[in-house]
């Protein structure tokens, strides 16, 4: 099975802790690297779980407070150090255009590389992104700014081929990408052998849905249907739901209903308050509606 990994980063709320950092995480699929908000000291600790810098090019920007964004120029300075040459591409709120481009001309300049920006409608739902391992779609949030939540869909991939079959028919190796592409084998005697034969049906395509700071949306559930994991904000335990009304954010309690409407496979829960020094009781909090749930940690590595 091709890889379809997350990797957080750092799962704590606004105010900084000695406990987590600031919202991040890495999607590794095939090993193209997507990175899903770039918070303080992402950089760092990309380095600490051993991901590659130059399979990075997209970086995906759920909103513009400054614990889902501080990081990106940073990374981007870093990336001129290395040498980088390939472009990069931020997919984020319109409104971060201009700002992006005004710290790259002060603190980026005559990097050998391309920032290409690329405006997330945050209203709607929508294809923002597409090439041959992933589609990327926007989640329409409600926070207290524009925000977005995105959804990546694993394109299809080949069948396997049999190579219990591919050696009894004696088929070369030139001919094998033909055959997980629908060719049938024609032996010398003419005889022919169905594709079906010689492969067993391609692993279902997976999907992963983050939704970053909203408050509760159970119309996000026709999206979410069947994910194959879930990263939702539980920034509050219920008892606080006032306070999580307020600020526009979530409930573990509510985040664990959401998976289960949407009937994901797993749900991972972050964005964690920092009033909240045992963060264990919003995973049981969370377990008590939907079983299969876990709390976000940094460096965790979730295999999709």
């Amino acid at each position: 099975m091709e890889k379809f990994e997350l990797t957080i980063l750092g799962c704590g709320s606004a105010l900084p802790t000695t406990r987590h950092f600031a919202s991040s995480q890495v999607l590794n699929i095939r090993e193209k690297l997507y990175m899903i908000d770039c918070g303080e000291g992402a950089q760092l600790q990309m380095r600490r779980s051993r991901l590659k810098f130059t399979h990075l090019n997209h970086v995906f920007i759920s909103h513009l407070h400054g614990d889902h964004c501080f990081g990106l120029i940073g990374l981007i300075s870093t990336f001129g150090l290395l040498g980088r040459t390939a472009p990069l591409f931020v997919h984020a709120p319109s409104a971060f255009g201009p700002m992006l481009r005004s710290m790259l001309d002060f603190f980026c300049k005559g990097l050998d590389f391309t920032v290409e920006f690329c405006p997330v409608d945050t209203t709607r739902y929508g294809l923002i992104h597409e090439d041959r391992s992933v589609s990327v779609y926007s989640l329409p949030l409600c926070h207290r700014t524009e925000c977005s939540g995105f959804l990546f869909k694993e394109k299809p991939t080949l069948p396997h081929i049999r190579r219990d079959m591919i050696d009894f028919y004696h088929i070369p190796v030139c001919e094998i990408n033909n055959i997980k592409n629908g060719k049938d084998w024609v032996t010398e005697d003419g005889k022919t052998v169905p594709h079906g034969w010689l492969t067993t049906p391609a692993d279902p395509p997976r999907s992963y849905a983050y939704c970053s700071d909203t408050c509760y949306l159970p119309g996000l559930g026709p999206y979410l249907q069947g994910a194959d994991l879930l990263f939702h904000e539980a920034t509050f335990l219920h008892e606080d739901l006032a306070r999580a009304r307020e600020t526009f954010h979530t409930t573990a309690l509510q985040a664990a209903t959401l998976a289960r409407d949407s009937q994901v496979k797993r749900l991972c829960i972050g964005h964690f308050s920092a009033r909240y020094e045992n963060e264990s009781l919003l995973l049981k909090e969370a377990q008590s509606v939907f079983g299969h749930t876990m709390l976000a940690r940094e460096n965790l590595l979730i295999k999709i």
